[in-house]
């Protein structure tokens, strides 16, 4: 007798219903899994959104608060898309009166006067070392002193430290009354600071100037010499004389819906006495989210 051989599988029906279930399964489960993962994916973009607009606020308060006095500016015409500033990289004191054996070089203020003394060694001041070609600007009160037209600001030619002198200092050099070297040239300082005190804008960044250029902030730089300016520089009327000509440029933030960058005086709006405030509003867009931020930063004008 031959025995009886079984048939072991599944059907084609088996099959189908199988596949059937499987997949209410799992549409079931992706019902759940939907909005947790949508809103993870929102979360992720405000996030980066969020990163990108409060970097380029936070880059933009950093150089205000190091900002000539009296240096920010938006231009003539209202526009609340740049605003211009002077940067400085360290501040000091000068000699006002020689030691009791008659040495030191004072700061004369009555001619022009080619070296002063700062009160301390240059090479303490690291990173912030004054350099040949940065510019020494005394008393910017933006009347009788106003770096941007040269009348209280001249370059250094160097500088040389006096480590032996009590308490040390560092004999600072200016360039020659050279009219190439307007609007820094030597000159008679127009007026002494209070408190004796000096700041140094550095060499290759002169002028800085942050812009709202179409859906871009951008910042630029810029120097001031004889063969761009030779007058100094004035007020500017429109953004586009703020940011043309820039001796370098760089992308702050990109996909931006707003763009906001306005400077309060003193005397105007909330500003105060010498305090001035930048407030400004970033809104950066992108696939459907949006972030805005806004941001203020007080502007310390004491000269």
């Amino acid at each position: 007798m031959q025995p009886v051989r079984r048939m072991d599988g599944f059907t084609l029906i088996e099959a189908i219903m199988a596949i059937m279930i499987t997949g209410i399964v799992g549409a079931m489960v992706a019902v759940f899994i939907k909005s947790p993962i949508d809103a993870y994916t929102s979360a992720a973009r405000r996030a980066q959104l969020t990163d990108v607009a409060d970097t380029a606020l936070r880059r933009i308060g950093r150089d205000i608060r190091v900002a000539l006095p009296n240096s920010v500016r938006n231009p003539t015409n209202g526009v609340d898309q740049c605003l211009e500033f002077m940067p400085t990289k360290i501040g000091g004191r000068y000699r006002v009166a020689q030691t009791a054996t008659g040495t030191g070089n004072i700061l004369d203020f009555t001619a022009e006067d080619g070296a002063f003394d700062m009160l301390w060694l240059n090479s303490a001041l690291g990173t912030n070392e004054i350099k040949t070609g940065d510019i020494v600007v005394v008393y910017n009160d933006g009347y009788t002193g106003n770096a941007y037209l040269g009348t209280n600001a001249i370059r250094v030619k160097q500088v040389a430290n006096n480590s032996s002198e009590t308490p040390p200092t560092a004999t600072i050099t200016f360039v020659d009354a050279d009219n190439s070297e307007k609007p820094f040239q030597l000159k008679r300082l127009p007026a002494e600071s209070p408190s004796y005190r000096f700041q140094v804008v550095p060499a290759g960044a002169q002028i800085v100037s942050y812009a709202c250029v179409g859906n871009t902030l951008m910042r630029y730089a810029r120097t001031l010499t004889s063969a761009n300016n030779s007058d100094g520089w004035a007020h500017p009327a429109t953004c586009n004389d703020m940011t043309s000509g820039a001796s370098s440029s760089a992308t702050l933030a990109n996909g931006l819906t707003r763009c906001s960058l306005r400077y309060q005086p003193p005397g105007s709006g909330t500003g105060a006495g010498r305090q001035g405030i930048v407030s400004m509003i970033l809104e950066a867009t992108r696939e459907g989210e949006a972030v805005q931020l806004y941001h203020q930063v007080n502007v310390s004008n004491t000269p």
